[in-house]
C-alpha cells in the first residue's frame, strides 16, 4: 500500500513539471511559426534573461532561466514583445492592453527613462503576471502575428 501511494504521489509531481516545459514549447513554436528565431543561450545584453531584437526578428532566453525556473515567464515576456512587433508591422509598437501588471513588477519597467519602453514593458510584464498568461501570450501572437505570415502565403 505505501509503495502504491508513493508511486501514486511520484506520478502526480511528475505530471506536474512538463506543464511548463510543454507550454514553452508550444510557445516556441508558436514564435517560430510567426517569423521568430529562438536562441537558447546567453542574450547579447549582459545580464538579460530575455531578449528580442526587433531587426533580427531573434529572441535570446538565457539559460539560467531553466536552473531559476521561470523559463516559461520569459518567453511569455518575449512573446508579447514579438506581438508587439508584428502589430507594428516590424517595428515594436504597443498593443493598447487593457490588463495592468502586479504592483511587484512595477520596479521592472518604471526604471526606464524612455516613456515608449516603459509602455511596451509594462505590458509584456502585464500579460507575464496574468494567471492565464500562457493564453494570453498564445493568443496575442495568434492575433498579430498570424494575420502577417497568412498574407505571405
Amino acid at each position: 500500500m505505501m509503495l502504491k501511494n508513493l508511486l501514486l504521489t511520484s506520478l502526480l509531481l511528475i505530471a506536474q513539471i512538463p506543464n511548463s516545459e510543454q507550454q514553452f514549447s508550444k510557445l516556441k513554436n508558436q514564435l517560430e511559426k510567426s517569423g521568430f528565431e529562438v536562441i537558447i543561450q546567453l542574450p547579447p545584453k549582459r545580464g538579460a534573461y530575455g531578449l528580442l531584437e526587433v531587426d533580427s526578428k531573434k529572441i535570446w532566453i538565457n539559460p539560467v532561466v531553466f536552473d531559476l525556473q521561470i523559463a516559461i515567464q520569459t518567453l511569455i515576456h518575449e512573446s508579447v514583445h514579438a506581438a508587439q512587433v508584428c502589430a507594428g508591422k516590424g517595428k515594436i509598437r504597443t498593443l493598447g492592453l487593457k490588463i495592468q501588471p502586479i504592483n511587484y513588477a512595477r520596479p521592472f519597467f518604471m526604471g526606464y527613462t524612455d516613456v515608449h519602453r516603459q509602455d511596451l514593458e509594462r505590458e509584456a510584464y502585464a500579460v507575464q503576471t496574468q494567471p492565464n498568461s500562457f493564453e494570453l501570450a498564445m493568443n496575442l501572437l495568434q492575433k498579430h502575428c498570424q494575420s502577417s505570415s497568412s498574407l505571405s502565403s
